[in-house]
Formats: C-alpha cells, sequence, structure tokens
C-alpha cells in the first residue's frame, strides 16, 4: 500500500529515482557548458564573430531581389525624359503641368495649367501632339489649344480652326516634346522597388534635386526651387522612362515665357503609354 501511495504521487515512477529524462537534459547542458569552457576564441575582440545587422541583412536581400537587369544597375541619365523613343515603334504620352501661387513678392494669386498629348508612328515618321492651356503659363493670358502633325518632311499646325502650313511655327509646335516641357535627370539610381505601370515591368529610380534638368523654369534674384515628391519609373525592356512626376515649389521664377516671376507649388505629370501600338496619323481636320 506505502508503494501504491508513492507511485500515485510521481505519475508511476519511484520517489526515489530522478526521471531518465531529466538526467539526459541536465548531461546535455553540462555538455554545452563543457565546451563552452574548452572554446578560448572569445577571449579577444578580434576572435569574435562579426554580428549581423538583421535590417541590413533584409535591406540587402531587398536591393537584389528588386534590382533591375544588367545594364541598369549603375547611374541612369535621362536629361529629356522622352529620350530614346524615337527607337520604339508606336506610343502615346501625356503630360500635365499646374501651378498655383501667386505673383512673386505680392499677394495676387495666378493658377495656370497645361496637357500634351504626343503619338508617334516610327514608320510613317509621323507625330501629332494636342496641347491646351488655361490661364497664363506658356505666354499666353488665355485659354488655348492647338493640334500640330508632322508627316515625314511636312507639318500642319491647327489654331483657332486656321490650318498653317509655312514658316517655323507648324513644324516647331509638331516637334514639340516632353523634354523640352518637363525636363529630365541627369543622374538617378535604382531604389530596389519594381511594379507594372502603364502595362510595363519598370523599377523606381531616385535622385537629388540637384540632378533635375527644368528648362521651362528660369530662377530669378534670390529665387530658389524645393522638391517635395518624385517618382522615376524606368522600363530596361523599352529602355524609356514610363512614369515621370514631379510636385516643388518655387520662389522667384519664370515659368516658360510668363512676364512676371511667379513663386507657389508646380506639378508635373508624365505617363508613357501605349507602346507597340503604331497610331494611324494623318492630316488634321481643317487642313
Amino acid at each position: 500500500m506505502h508503494l501504491l501511495n508513492d507511485r500515485s504521487v510521481t505519475g508511476g515512477r519511484s520517489a526515489g529515482r530522478p526521471d531518465k529524462r531529466i538526467w539526459s537534459g541536465v548531461a546535455f547542458m553540462l555538455c554545452l557548458l563543457l565546451l563552452a569552457g574548452c572554446d578560448r576564441r572569445g577571449d579577444t575582440p578580434e576572435s569574435l564573430p562579426t554580428p549581423v545587422d538583421p535590417l541590413s541583412v533584409a535591406t540587402s536581400q531587398f536591393m537584389t531581389q528588386g534590382a533591375p537587369p544588367e545594364g541598369f544597375r549603375g547611374p541612369l541619365s535621362l536629361p529629356r525624359i522622352d529620350d530614346h523613343l524615337e527607337a520604339l515603334s508606336g506610343w502615346h504620352y501625356t503630360v500635365e503641368l499646374e501651378f498655383d501661387g501667386t505673383f512673386a513678392g505680392t499677394p495676387r494669386p495666378t493658377r495656370a495649367s497645361a496637357t500634351a498629348d504626343v503619338w508617334f508612328n516610327q514608320l510613317g515618321t509621323a507625330r501629332r501632339v494636342i496641347v491646351t492651356t488655361a490661364g497664363e503659363l506658356i505666354g499666353k493670358r488665355e485659354d488655348d489649344s492647338f493640334e500640330a502633325v508632322r508627316l515625314g518632311p511636312d507639318s500642319f499646325l491647327v489654331r483657332n480652326n486656321i490650318c498653317l502650313t509655312e514658316g517655323d511655327d507648324p513644324q516647331t509646335a509638331a516637334n514639340l516634346d516632353a523634354g523640352r516641357l518637363v525636363g529630365g535627370v541627369t543622374r538617378a539610381l535604382p531604389s530596389g522597388h519594381q511594379a507594372v505601370i502603364n502595362d510595363e515591368q519598370v523599377w523606381r529610380y531616385d535622385f537629388a534635386p540637384t540632378d533635375l534638368t527644368l528648362p521651362a523654369i528660369r530662377l530669378q534674384e534670390n529665387g530658389s526651387i524645393d522638391l517635395t515628391g518624385s517618382e522615376l519609373w524606368f522600363s530596361p525592356e523599352r529602355n524609356a522612362a514610363i512614369r515621370f512626376y514631379l510636385t516643388f515649389t518655387v520662389e522667384n521664377a519664370i515659368i516658360f515665357d510668363r512676364q512676371l516671376p511667379v513663386s507657389g507649388q508646380v506639378i508635373v505629370r508624365y505617363d508613357l503609354l501605349n507602346i507597340g501600338d503604331v497610331p494611324n496619323i494623318t492630316v488634321p481636320f481643317g487642313c
């Protein structure tokens, strides 16, 4: 009866004998302690293993996994954001510019915007450009719009229902491009982000404000530009920028051909679309 009571207390084992599994665990720990005592590598700082920063490892893996293809992992230069597009068979891009602010040094408000749509047909060496402006942005005091077409050596310009084919204006208008409107960047580096934008596999590139080229903006005395937001997404397969977004503020700057300097916020939007779709470009209506 005494033995029965002992077994009931100890869960079926003799109260005087330790569990074999406990002894195994203790022996294992002793072995570890003995091994640690015999290993003298930690006696000097030089012998200690280099600690690993989990954050740096995660970042390194992320950058490797998100790196663009070989040949596009170094600095990227696109002084004109639509560089290299002539090598593509066909495309369409949109450019949007918005300004909201005041005339520099005054509380007088002013707003303006401009949009441009450009189509290209490589086989026909043809371009079509439609520009619409609101406010005094591109040297015009009133809202304006025009359509220009280039067909080989011939250019056409339609404005106010009048077709022009002679002089420099039709050719200048038909050759208007995003590089002239919004500029580009002289140096950009991959950030490790990739995405699908406008149906294209793209990688994001980052750049410093000093790497921007902004041909439409001329700073006046004590003028400044402060970049507050930017995106550049590039397609290695197309060797072309797919998206280029900027938000910045200017102080005492001339935008395009405005007669008076302004201060305020500028928003730029550029998107390249429909790569490979060859548009049918013809003489514009009215010519």
